[in-house]
């Protein structure tokens, strides 16, 4: 089961972001991860996660950011959170490729033993089921 952090924007999402990351750090056994885009990150996550601006790399669209994310997964096996700042910025804002890249996740988290947490701009009632039955919102 994957997580999600939804509302739209100017609710404190991003807020509550870096308060799971940086929590996660400190409870981990192993590597939290913090995709997003830009570097207005830097000064509010802790040193002990590794962040990401995927802008660096060039990532843009569904499969690429799944394949940038199974990527960091399968190059380190002691990854145990990964959060996704911007998700709908990076992917696109169709509700349908959320979904689609919802299940992905979704998948991956069971098979890598990682939590992934998205942080989505959006309001709730527009979640399609498909996204409720995998997702818990945080």
């Amino acid at each position: 089961m994957i997580n999600l952090i939804i509302g739209k924007k100017g609710t404190g999402k991003t807020k509550r972001l870096v308060e799971h990351a940086n929590q996660a750090a400190q409870n981990s056994n192993g590597n939290v991860v913090v995709i997003a885009k830009g570097t207005h990150l830097n000064y509010d996550i802790s040193h002990d996660v590794r962040l990401i601006n995927i802008d660096s790399y060039g990532i843009q669209g569904l499969d690429a950011l799944s394949g940038f994310i199974c990527g960091i997964c399968a190059g380190n096996y002691d990854v145990t959170d990964i959060f996704v700042d911007s998700t709908m910025k990076i992917i696109g804002q169709d509700i349908l490729v959320l979904a689609s890249f919802a299940e992905k996740m979704n998948k991956l988290s069971s098979i890598a033993d990682t939590k992934i947490t998205l942080l989505v701009s959006a309001e709730e009632s527009i979640l399609p089921d498909s996204i409720r039955k995998i997702a818990k919102i945080v």
